[in-house]
């Protein structure tokens, strides 16, 4: 942001105006989360009985182990193959072709999500795969690469080759110098794209809703069903928990990542 851009008239209110009107909402749904009423809409006193109620609901706490499931799974599979992908990507020199990959690896970024959930669910069906939550832990494992690829590529440029020739100096082989050099240095990079693809795949509704047989409901797809009924405290305090999980999780890959080379 430019010094003319900070002091442009008027440019501060239209900032602070567009977050008031993103994140509003939001503590409106997590004020009324701890509301004693039945009617979201009605304040009738501050009770955290609705958190007990969602955490007693025994459809909420499978939907939320299914999440987990995904989440952890997605979260280990995209990761390993965002660092092979990286580390592959980053050794090479120019070659003819290597923007294209580039662009392919990130493609699920630019795509709408409803459109790779619909080629999901059709590539399943064409090939009679019915493997039940497995299902739905492919296609967030192919949705969560790029967002695991990206600070693992963005870390892979911050190592000096200085670090690198060093090791062969010592004589070490190029796995030797991959264990002891690369990955100590690529770790922040490793954790914040693993926490990353986590909360992707543990927020995902669309490619859930369209890919997820009977019984793999997850935890979105939970919500969503109980909206349908009408919202609720409950509703609100189930939100509530999940954008907790969220932000902590967003913050701490966040902060990961600053880590600055040494």
């Amino acid at each position: 942001m430019s010094s003319t851009q900070r002091t442009a008239p008027g440019f501060g209110g239209i900032a602070w105006g567009a977050l008031a009107f993103l994140y509003t909402p939001i503590v409106i749904l997590i004020v009324f989360s701890f509301n004693s009423s039945k009617l979201i809409t009605v304040w009738e006193g501050f009770s955290a009985d609705w958190y007990r109620i969602a955490l007693e609901n025994d459809d909420l706490r499978r939907a939320a182990v299914n999440s987990l499931i995904v989440g952890l799974g997605a979260m280990v599979f995209s990761t390993l193959i965002a660092l092979s992908t990286a580390i592959a990507m980053h050794r090479r020199k120019a070659f003819r072709g290597k923007q294209l990959i580039n662009s392919l690896i990130m493609l699920p970024l630019m795509v709408p999500e409803v459109v790779i959930a619909i080629a999901s669910s059709s590539f399943f069906t064409a090939i009679s795969l019915s493997l039940g939550i497995a299902n739905v832990l492919i296609a967030h494992v192919v949705f969560c690469i790029p967002f695991a690829y990206l600070p693992m590529r963005a870390r892979l440029e911050t190592i000096p080759v200085r670090a690198l020739e060093a090791a062969a100096d010592l004589y070490a082989d190029p796995w030797r110098a991959f264990y002891y050099v690369t990955v100590p240095l690529l770790m922040p990079g490793i954790f914040s794209g693993a926490l990353l693809a986590f909360i992707t795949s543990l927020d995902d509704f669309i490619i859930t809703q369209m890919v997820a047989p009977p019984g793999a409901m997850t935890l979105p797809v939970y919500i969503y069903s109980m909206v349908r009924r009408g919202i609720t405290p409950e509703i609100n305090a189930i939100s509530a928990i999940l954008l907790t999980l969220s932000m902590i999780f967003v913050i701490i890959s966040y902060l990961i990542n600053q880590k600055k080379v040494a």
